[in-house]
């Protein structure tokens, strides 16, 4: 659940950083269209956050020459201006949901788990594997009525694959979830967390392919 925040007010865009990340986000935050352009070309996001009114230049726009080169990430559009037109035009614009100034950070935070769902394709708020339950919205994991603990970042791990349970992973693909891109990447992380993920869940619950990355085990296997 790695998102992009582009936000030029510096209280704001830090405080967003922060809560979401306590939200279970991993979050990076950009400050201009510029730096939030070279970001969107580098990948990697699962939903943005995009203020509209940015110095230089226009968030709406940005998200049209987004849209017409073909990006598909989701966006969540922040802005000050919530006229009826305002909205419309920033749905136009190819916005995925508006939320006015100011806001609640829990509904932020709310809405774009609900676009993150939307995106797979999934209606259920929580995700299910093999009697394994995942709350993104209080990031809490449990086998039946046994609740499980789970490090942030071993939520996060566990997130990543049981959103996408038969397929594989690659380890940069996981760390892609794990780190912005202003955070050092420990070279056996991944590894770690997943034997954290086992030690708790069971041996077998994910299983390493040689070579290629990480899944889960099938439930019916």
């Amino acid at each position: 659940m790695r998102i992009l925040i582009v936000e030029d007010d510096d209280i704001l865009g830090d405080g967003l950083k922060v809560g979401l990340e306590m939200h279970g986000f991993t979050a990076d935050l950009a400050r201009t269209c510029g730096d939030g352009e070279a970001a969107l070309r580098a990948g990697g996001f699962d939903a943005v956050v995009l203020d509209v009114m940015l110095p230089d230049g226009s968030g709406r726009d940005l998200l049209s020459r987004y849209r017409a080169g073909g990006g598909v990430t989701p966006v969540l559009l922040l802005t000050a201006l919530d006229s009826v037109a305002d909205r419309v035009g920033g749905l136009d614009d190819g916005a995925d949901d508006h939320l006015g100034k100011p806001f609640d950070l829990d509904e932020v935070a709310a809405r774009l788990r609900a676009l993150l769902r939307r995106a797979v394709n999934r209606s259920a708020a929580c995700l299910s594997w093999d009697g394994i339950t995942l709350d993104p919205a209080s990031l809490a994991a449990a086998r039946g009525p046994e609740k499980i603990h789970l490090s942030r970042r071993e939520f996060r791990v566990l997130h990543a694959l049981m959103e996408r349970p038969r397929t594989i992973l690659s380890k940069a693909q996981i760390e892609e979830k794990l780190y912005g891109f202003q955070e050092g990447v420990e070279s056996n992380a991944v590894e770690v967390h997943v034997h954290n993920i086992r030690a708790k869940l069971g041996a077998s619950f994910v299983e390493t392919v040689r070579g290629v990355g990480y899944r889960l085990r099938d439930a019916a296997s």
